[in-house]
């Protein structure tokens, strides 16, 4: 299974949810492999933010190893699952599809825990309060699909 998360641009949710997604593959012995990307283009290169490397350390996980990067077409054809953060992401990863395959590999990630409900992990950049509360709705919806899926 290859997974990659999505968000705007790949410097606050999609890193933590990659990190995440990465420890619980560990902790059930699973080979999977997770990347992250952003559909913005802003950050390619940069480490996550820094609110999001505390968040993730707080937690036992290292994200510092990540780097942004833009999503590309070439990702439909590289992962099986493409987790995007809010209905946007959806839109713009969307609107890159090119067959009902790509299309299908697409899945808001709270609809891991609300599904058919289009509820969006709110970005956190502009409030520093909200990396914790984004943590835990990223945490809960990975432990779901993982207990789903493997």
């Amino acid at each position: 299974m290859k997974i990659l998360m999505v968000c705007l641009g790949n410097i606050c949710r999609s890193p933590l949810a990659e990190g995440i997604m990465k420890q619980k593959i560990r902790e059930a012995s699973l080979s999977w492999m997770v990347d992250s990307a952003g559909t913005g283009y802003w950050h390619v290169g940069e480490l996550p933010d820094r609110r999001s490397v505390v968040t993730a350390g707080q937690h036992g996980i290292d994200i510092t190893d990540q780097r942004a990067r833009q999503f590309q077409v070439a990702d439909f054809d590289r992962f099986d699952q493409i987790f995007v953060m809010d209905t946007q992401n959806r839109r713009d990863v969307l609107r890159l599809a090119q067959t009902e395959a790509h299309r299908a590999k697409v899945m808001l990630m709270l609809d891991e825990l609300y599904p058919g409900e289009d509820r969006s992990v709110p970005d956190p950049y502009y409030d520093d309060n909200g990396f914790e509360e984004v943590f835990t709705m990223l945490d809960e919806a990975c432990e779901a699909f993982v207990n789903r899926v493997a």
